[in-house]
């Protein structure tokens, strides 16, 4: 089922009752300049979507429940700073059998390289690390940088972008996981990662606080 679209009067009374509640529905028709008949339809809709609760001789009471644009503001609210966690880094000259040693230790889907500035060189993940191992023998002389995408074709984010935007780019080109990074000027500083995972738990819980 789509969300509710509440038009402008709809939306005053949700802001009035807010402020204010418990209120009547008299008050809030004052409030508006306008009658009780012309408002009960607009309470009745309020009430019945879960926007309002309704207590005889009390009046109304905002019940929680967000319109659709108050969500989606709360969803470009999340800003990727408040959700990152810790990157798992290694250097471009480890051997890609300790590489895989890594992914596994950290278990985490990929790994970020930097190089000898620890700055970002590229991005290695379990595709490529497996890609790498089928038919060789000796991957313990094979360094890492060989197999791993490097720069400019990795997807990164800075912490202050929201979190929709980054999980639309994970989407789009199709990725586990992306670098937060902060500009200096010699390179790009590795400072967190965003997950598939992590974006998921986050709009998880916004689910359960505003009871979609």
């Amino acid at each position: 089922m789509s969300p509710i679209e509440l038009n402008k009067r709809q939306e005053e009374i949700l802001q009035i009752v807010k402020n204010n509640g418990p209120i009547t529905g008299e008050q809030i028709a004052d409030r508006l300049s306008l009658t009780r008949a012309t408002l009960r339809p607009d309470l009745a809709i309020l009430t019945m979507a879960g926007f309002l609760d309704a207590r005889p001789r009390v009046g109304y009471f905002y019940a929680g429940k967000k319109s659709a644009q108050a969500l989606a503001d709360t969803m470009n609210n999340m800003k990727v700073k408040d959700f990152q966690s810790m990157p798992v880094v290694i250097r471009e000259s480890v051997s890609v059998y300790d590489a895989i040693c890594q992914l596994f230790l950290e278990d985490v889907g990929t790994l970020f390289v930097v190089d000898t500035d620890s700055y970002l060189a590229g991005v290695v993940s379990r595709k490529d690390l497996l890609r790498a191992s089928i038919g060789r023998q000796e991957l313990n002389q094979i360094p890492v940088h060989i197999v791993m995408t490097r720069m400019p074709n990795i997807t990164y984010c800075t912490k202050n972008e929201s979190l929709i935007k980054v999980a639309g780019r994970l989407i789009e080109q199709q990725i586990d996981s992306v670098p937060v990074i902060q500009e200096d000027p010699g390179g790009l500083k590795v400072t967190g990662r965003i997950t598939k995972t992590t974006i998921t738990r986050a709009f998880l819980s916004l689910s359960e606080s505003h009871e979609l």
